[in-house]
């Protein structure tokens, strides 16, 4: 088994019962690729070494051998990258000991932690390695967006740009701080809602406006976005309305009654709470969304089929806390809760109207106080049975 590289250069080592002849291959070229020292005692060396490049870039590599083994000469070595032996056209011999490599248009690394290039002796053993990165220097990143969760934290998220891939680790950095005074400070916790994101979850002021901003970095550069400033109270959500109820209306073959309860997590605060619905039919996947419920807990839809089973959902969005003059964030929606309309009593049924039966509708039995908003969003269902 390969030698461990020297300090600083450690690879992770796998477990002994593991091992392959390809594994134990794929990890000698990790070491090599890390210190030519590691290679078997032989003293080869690559150049350059681990360099970094452009996409489209050229690149001329040498390897040259020293002696060890005895009779060692570029007559018998040749290339590798990931794995593949390179065709020998693209090689030449420039002395006794040292074989050239000429690679043209390069294109982007297959992986970020660089392509593996390896010089071979005659034999196949190898001799020396190199990391080769070759990618693009990362754009300005874009479309910062934040929201703060009942006001208690704040998590943002962007885009990495118009082009997005760079093919070589990226760093990005989320910086924030506040707007007229204080140091930057750098957001520590990432990936909370995706690959380009991070969690602030805590001492963060009220009252005060906050600039935000992201910059990135890799081998070729760097790039920092706009500054994005606001305020927490402009930014809050909450929690999905919890204890989302649906129930028939009486008899009533076209409607459906909806209760919920108001986020309890800002109950204590001075704010207003506005609601959306939205329903669809067990065996489709558009909802209609229902936007005139303003900030009511129960309202009753309408103009439903008889004899269907409805999927609905609820939630939230907080606006004028502490007297904040812009709109809160929707949250998200609430768990999916199911009921059924009454089957239809036929042409000599009886039918009430709706409106004389107390609570507010969202819409009437064939009206259009309801804006559509079509969504092919499936979601996971637990259906409540009626008693």
């Amino acid at each position: 088994f390969p030698a461990a590289p020297p300090p600083g250069l450690e690879c992770l080592r796998p477990c002994p019962q593991c091992l392959s002849p390809l594994f134990v291959e794929a990890w000698r070229e990790c070491l090599v690729s890390l210190d030519p020292r590691a290679g078997r005692g032989y003293t080869a060396v690559i150049s350059p070494q681990d360099p970094t490049l452009l996409i489209g870039s050229s690149l001329l590599a040498t390897c040259s051998v020293h002696g060890d083994p005895p009779g060692a000469t570029a007559e018998g070595l040749y290339w590798t990258l990931n794995g593949r032996r390179l065709p020998p056209e693209l090689s030449r011999v420039l002395n006794a000991s040292t074989l050239a490599l000429a690679l043209a248009n390069l294109n982007g690394s297959r992986q970020q932690s660089g392509d593996n290039l390896v010089c071979h002796a005659r034999d196949g053993s190898i001799l020396a390695g190199s990391c080769l990165y070759v990618g693009l220097p990362p754009e300005k990143p874009v479309n910062i967006s934040c929201w703060s969760k009942n006001m208690k934290d704040l998590t943002c998220r962007w885009t990495p740009g118009a082009h997005g891939e760079t093919f070589l680790h990226t760093n990005y950095s989320l910086k924030y701080k506040l707007r007229w005074y204080g140091q930057d400070n750098t957001c520590e916790e990432y990936h909370t809602v995706g690959p380009h994101s991070c969690h602030i979850p805590k001492d963060l002021a009220l009252f005060t406006p906050y600039e935000i901003w992201v910059e990135a970095t890799n081998r070729l550069g760097s790039a920092r976005s706009d500054v994005l400033t606001l305020d927490i109270l402009d930014v809050v959500t909450t929690d999905p309305p919890p204890d989302v109820h649906v129930s028939r209306v009486g008899g009533l073959e076209d409607q459906l009654s909806v209760r919920w309860v108001s986020p309890p997590a800002l109950k204590d605060f001075l704010f207003q709470a506005k609601y959306q619905i939205r329903y669809r039919v067990e065996d489709s996947v558009d909802w209609k969304v229902v936007d005139d419920v303003s900030n009511q807990t129960s309202c009753r839809l309408a103009g439903l089929k008889p004899g269907t089973v409805y999927f609905v959902q609820v939630r939230c969005n907080p606006f004028g806390i502490y007297g904040s003059k812009k709109a809160g964030i929707w949250s998200e929606w609430s768990h999916p809760t199911a009921a059924s309309t009454p089957r239809s009593a036929g042409c000599g049924g009886r039918q009430e109207n709706s409106m004389n039966l107390g609570g507010r509708a969202c819409s009437e039995p064939r009206s259009r106080l309801y804006t559509p908003t079509w969504s092919t969003e499936r979601d996971s269902v637990s259906k409540k049975k009626e008693g």
